[in-house]
């Protein structure tokens, strides 16, 4: 059975970030999307159930981490506009039997993320 995970970390204090909004779009051919699922990081940072689980659709899904209304939440004195906002991290399903974990560490100025498990 397939399985889509996340978590964040916030890595300019070195610790999960719990109360991320996160919307799960799957991208429709001929441009259009769908939102599959939207969620909140819990207090460990993750979400509280899979975003997907069961057999996995293939094809091509975006991730959007709502990361400055986080940082805004801590007092982190950002300009506006913040330098990152929203970011979208655009992914592929190939294998419905797949787990795909797609963790989002974030600053208030950099990102990065990889295929975890």
């Amino acid at each position: 059975m397939g399985r889509l995970s996340t978590h964040v970390l916030d890595t300019v204090n070195g610790r999960p970030a719990p109360g991320v909004a996160i919307t799960l779009d799957r991208l429709l051919t001929g441009g259009g999307r769908e939102t599959v699922a939207q969620t909140v990081t819990n207090a460990d940072g993750r979400t509280d159930a899979a975003l997907l689980s069961g057999l996995l659709s293939p094809g091509t899904y975006e991730l959007t981490f709502a990361i400055g209304a986080y940082f805004r939440g801590l007092g982190t004195n950002l300009p506006e506009p913040a330098f990152l906002d929203s970011v979208p991290i655009r992914f592929g399903i190939a294998d419905p039997d797949g787990h795909y974990h797609v963790p989002l560490l974030a600053s208030p100025w950099s990102y990065s993320t990889y295929r975890g498990s």
